[in-house]
């Protein structure tokens, strides 16, 4: 059975069960070549929760872009003392922010989707490639209604950019499933999330949406809804 095979039927077979005992599954098959990406957001905090009631040692990373808001540093305190873990901070290479800066300004996201995107790919994809190197399967906290660019997200897939196998546990999952694991475990939350933050990343690239607006209408909110990711799920 070919890889594409096998991740087929592992959407299969677990098409009817829960996320806990697919990450079971692969957490026990992949030891310390399968972690969770963390951003810190809602579904990520569900899936710390889930993976650290399973395997107490699973490694859990984020990435410090240098731009992210206070809340979610106190965030990354209060996850670590709650479970009881230090999750891995990955953070850009200074050498490139300062090339970057110094080449279009501190701001320069604002001006252009190019600039905005070559700002997310020094910041957060080039720290992301360096805690992927050591893996071979990540788990994420994509969901299917996040926005345009995920409704085909399945619970496992093959990602061709990355070669390697993600995991997307809560793909099939409502905002309310979330906020009811949330509340019903006691999951550590960032702040901003009772202040309309939705979807949270740095702070120059996220704002408050009004009622009723999509979840992700408050992130890179210049640009068209399309167009919205930073390169970290390229699909």
């Amino acid at each position: 059975m070919n890889q594409e095979e096998w991740i087929k039927r592992l959407n299969e077979e677990y098409a009817r069960k829960t996320p806990q005992e697919l990450l079971a599954f692969l957490l026990n098959k992949y030891g310390n070549r399968i972690a969770l990406a963390s951003s810190l957001g809602l579904e990520d905090q569900v899936l710390t929760d889930m993976v650290l009631k399973i395997s107490p040692s699973v490694r859990i990373f984020t990435i410090d872009t240098g731009r992210l808001f206070p809340e979610t540093y106190t965030l990354i305190d209060k996850t670590n003392l709650k479970y009881g873990v230090k999750m891995e901070v990955f953070f850009p290479e200074s050498a490139d922010v300062e090339q970057f800066v110094n080449a279009n300004g501190i701001n320069a996201f604002y001006e252009s989707i190019d600039k905005r995107k070559a700002c997310c790919r020094v910041r957060k994809i080039k720290p992301l490639l360096r805690a992927l190197s050591t893996l071979d399967v990540w788990i994420c906290g994509l969901r299917q209604e996040q926005s345009v660019t995920r409704t085909g997200v399945e619970p496992v897939e093959w990602d061709e950019a990355n070669r390697l196998i993600k995991v997307n546990p809560l793909a099939s999952w409502s905002e309310g499933d979330v906020w009811q694991y949330i509340k019903a475990n006691a999951v550590p939350y960032n702040s901003l999330h009772s202040k309309s933050y939705p979807s949270i990343g740095c702070e120059p690239c996220t704002k408050a949406v009004a009622a009723g607006e999509d979840i992700r209408a408050g992130r890179w909110w210049w640009e068209n809804p399309e167009q919205k990711e930073c390169g970290l799920h390229r699909r």
